[in-house]
């Protein structure tokens, strides 16, 4: 395969944003084909014994078996590592095999996190279950006290782990101030950007050591597969995270590869709409939700706490935003009135889904855990998706109705 200007980081040091998600990390077969090749194998072959050594050895480029290097596989990671302004990027097969190997590829007994209370239910299984597991100490803090990050440091602090925007609650981490500190104290930074893509916000420009995805959200924006990604330095990609994904095989299919591939080139479109109409749907349902005794949480309204911040860190506050409805009778009788938003955990589709985290994705944390964040019995997450605002606009005025709000 030849490589094209995509792959040649001279030539796309001035592309905008738009085109490095639509042409970065181009490779073309001698065919000359316009879409990305899908390339569904395992192995390869080689011309000589030699090369085989060679490639194995490291001192030859080449593939070698598609759980190390696969085509389209390559490709991805080099758009989304270009779109993120990484030196390099790696996918894994999951969001979350992609947080675990981000904290676990660089974590061993004895060392120390410093983590958001406010995260996915599965992350924060990572923090509360499995690093201790291992003799791994975890001190969780409130992600929006600049204070209680310094606070939490211990001589053995190796990693801060933060989302932000927070899953569900919404909660912005002053990316400038915590990964400066990090810095400061040698200390290396994980943030899960999954709320906003590269597109929105570019933690790394804030002096964020590593960028974690589920790429299976906004990337892919459609629903369709399962993908996740980590970007960072070339040297940490390779010393650290390799020897890692190598052996313990966290690999991104190719066909999922080429999906997202694909989810790329409308992502600053998807984005950016979702994004305002999120905030659009967001004033409608805010006077409704206050009147009725609850809240509305979204970091794109001035009546979120840290709306300056969010609006200063990021292009955009993405489509995912949250309102408390009072209790869980309540928030079921949302979901049931429904007729155009669909009940499903998931984000970033460009359909618009509801879910309650309370009892889905944050059902596995216990009462306390989810009370200390901020999940509370009547909190709803919605995903805005790009439907007619109207028509959003009517269904959650007829659920809210229905659920006597």
């Amino acid at each position: 395969m030849k490589k094209t200007t995509g792959m040649d980081r001279a030539a796309t040091a001035n592309w905008r944003p738009a085109t490095r998600a639509l042409r970065g990390g181009t490779w073309r077969s001698e065919h000359g084909e316009t879409s990305e090749a899908l390339f569904l194998t395992s192995g390869y072959t080689y011309d000589d014994a030699q090369t085989v050594a060679d490639r194995f050895a490291g001192t030859a480029q080449g593939m070698t078996y598609s759980r190390l290097q696969n085509p389209t596989v390559a490709m991805l990671e080099e758009r989304i590592a270009l779109m993120e302004g990484a030196e390099a990027c790696r996918t894994q097969a999951t969001g979350m095999a992609a947080m675990t190997a981000a904290l676990l590829c660089q974590l061993a007994t004895g060392d120390h996190v410093v983590a958001a209370r406010a995260a996915f239910g599965s992350c924060r299984w990572l923090c509360d279950q499995l690093l201790p597991k291992f003799g791994i100490d975890v001190t969780i803090i409130d992600s929006a006290d600049n204070a209680a990050w310094e606070a939490a440091i211990r001589p053995n602090t190796k990693v801060f782990f933060f989302e932000t925007p927070a899953n569900p609650t919404l909660d912005i981490v002053d990316l400038a101030y915590v990964c400066g500190l990090a810095r400061t104290h040698g200390i290396t930074t994980v943030v899960d950007n999954a709320f906003a893509s590269p597109v929105l916000q570019r933690p790394m420009e804030y002096g964020a050591d590593v960028v974690a995805y589920s790429a299976t959200k906004l990337m892919d924006g459609q629903g369709r597969v399962l993908a996740g990604a980590i970007c960072s330095s070339k040297q940490w990609i390779d010393e650290v995270l390799m020897p890692f994904q190598r052996n313990t095989g966290p690999t991104l299919s190719a066909f999922n590869a080429w999906v997202v591939l694909k989810g790329l080139e409308t992502l600053p479109l998807r984005a950016f709409k979702q994004s305002e109409q999120a905030v659009a749907l967001g004033e409608f349902l805010e006077p409704r939700v206050t009147k009725a005794g609850g809240h509305l949480l979204h970091p794109g309204l001035p009546s979120h706490p840290q709306h300056n911040l969010a609006m200063a860190q990021m292009d955009a506050t993405g489509p995912i935003f949250a309102l408390d409805v009072g209790t869980r009778a309540r928030a079921f009788a949302v979901l049931d009135a429904l007729k155009l938003v669909d009940i499903s955990n998931n984000i970033g589709d460009a359909r618009s889904l509801m879910c309650h985290p309370a009892s889905s994705t944050h059902a596995n944390m216990g009462d306390e855990a989810r009370a200390a964040m901020g999940v509370t019995e009547g909190l709803l997450r919605i995903n805005v998706g790009l439907e007619d605002i109207a028509d959003l606009v009517e269904d959650m005025d007829q659920a809210l109705s229905a659920a006597g709000m």
